[in-house]
């Protein structure tokens, strides 16, 4: 076998081990996402509609709060004793949890027992989002062929977007096949259930990948010492971090309930949009992350900022309209600016991390970005339209967040010719 093909297995099983558990973490937050009016129904006391998805999305945001938890938890795994045992115990955790949602029952069984249960279900598995994918990330990026980061760190990404494209996939799967009641009462359930198989295959797969770099020498705590001589750090990961948060929970996961509940858009059919949105948004990352090998980082990135930022309002206009290939070229726009972004910031992150705490540090500033903006997010944009009225509330959040991530940007430095470090 010649060199080069080595060399392409060898990348072919990076991706694969480093993004079967973002697929899996995904789908089951995309799927989350997806059938919260239901969920809302299931677990939760007949209210107020509006009132029951904010409390289905309130527990959405509960296993988001406990990403920063997770990243402290296995990003020390990960830097202590190795990539692979992170990787393997998050994506277990991920696993188990998903199944047992889809076998929950409901309030009306239960009573209070349903959400509580849930609760702790989503804590148990958003443990398990904050370690896996900035964790994944890392080991992805280190791997990389030279001249290559950027085209990985994507690909790291596209892991991501696969398991929400999948659980949207799903999603409208079901809602075109099943009547509006099996859906409602039981449907639903199955693409939780499924998510056992894809975790399964997740713990086989990384059970035997060989480490590099070595697992940390037992001495002083990669968080203690992160915290103590990486703030400045964590301060520029986390405010990178804000237009990813806001633009993406927003615009691929909370928009199809705003199509449904502001449109007035069918279960299906929001579901659909969504689904051609993010079956696009694949091959956009994959070409910015080749991009950003070739021209650098952060031109790239500047870019998708400001177009967050100029054209929010006019992509949620083109949204809230009667057409739903309107609807789709809006949320196109968004599929520009916030996949461009979604793309790029894997390698920058691993590129400006010391090895010896780059979990711990890449956990810790993603994931209370993630944790306390992302997650509140659709609660955040549910209560705000519900309260002002005004259907373009969203779109105000999405410009904040691109200004802040594009001052985080100036911050960093450019690092896409700079040799990685990797022991």
């Amino acid at each position: 076998m010649s060199s080069s093909t080595t060399s392409t297995t060898s990348t072919t099983r990076t991706i694969a081990v480093g993004a079967i558990g973002n697929v899996l973490e995904w789908y089951d937050f995309a799927i989350y996402g997806y059938f919260a009016d239901a969920i809302g129904r299931a677990f939760f006391p007949s209210e107020d509609p509006v009132a029951q998805v904010l409390a289905a999305f309130g527990i959405f945001a509960v296993g988001f709060l406990m990403r920063p938890v997770g990243g402290a938890l296995i990003g020390y795994i990960g830097d202590r004793f190795g990539r692979r045992a992170a990787l393997t115990f998050s994506v277990a955790a991920m696993a188990i949890p998903t199944f047992l949602v889809g076998a929950l029952p409901g309030y009306e069984v239960l009573g209070l027992a349903a959400p509580i249960v849930l609760t702790l279900l989503r804590m148990i598995q958003g443990l398990s989002v904050g370690g896996e994918y900035t964790t994944s990330i890392v080991f992805m990026v280190e791997r990389a062929p030279p001249g290559r980061r950027g085209f990985i760190g994507a690909m790291a990404g596209c892991g991501a977007v696969g398991g929400i494209l999948l659980g949207s996939a799903t999603g409208t799967l079901l809602a075109s096949t099943m009547s509006p009641e099996a859906l409602e009462a039981w449907g639903w359930r199955i693409p939780f259930l499924v998510g056992l198989l894809v975790g399964f295959a997740g713990f086989l797969l990384r059970r035997h990948v060989q480490e590099t770099p070595k697992p940390r020498a037992a001495g002083g705590s990669p968080l203690v010492e992160t915290l103590r001589n990486h703030g400045p750090l964590l301060a520029r990961l986390a405010a990178l971090s804000v237009f990813n948060s806001v633009g993406f929970y927003l615009m691929f996961v909370y928009i199809v309930s705003w199509l449904q509940l502001v449109d007035g858009i069918a279960p299906a059919r929001a579901l659909g949009i969504n689904t051609i949105s993010m079956a696009l948004l694949l091959p956009l990352m994959i070409a910015m992350g080749w991009a950003t090998d070739r021209f650098g980082r952060k031109p790239v990135m500047l870019g998708a900022t400001v177009l967050g930022f100029v054209g929010a309002l006019p992509f949620f206009w083109l949204m809230h309209h009667g057409d739903p290939a309107v609807v789709l070229l809006g949320q196109l726009g968004f599929v520009l600016a916030v996949g461009t972004f979604v793309g790029t910031q894997p390698t920058i992150m691993v590129e400006a991390a010391p090895v010896a705490v780059r979990c711990t540090a890449i956990a810790l500033g993603y994931n209370v970005t993630l944790g306390l903006v992302g997650g509140l997010s659709p609660l955040a944009a549910t209560w705000l339209v519900s309260r002002t009225g005004n259907d373009y509330s969203p779109a105000f959040m999405i410009m904040a967040a691109a200004a802040i991530s594009f001052a985080a940007l100036l911050a960093f430095k450019e690092t896409y010719k700079a040799p990685l470090e990797t022991a």
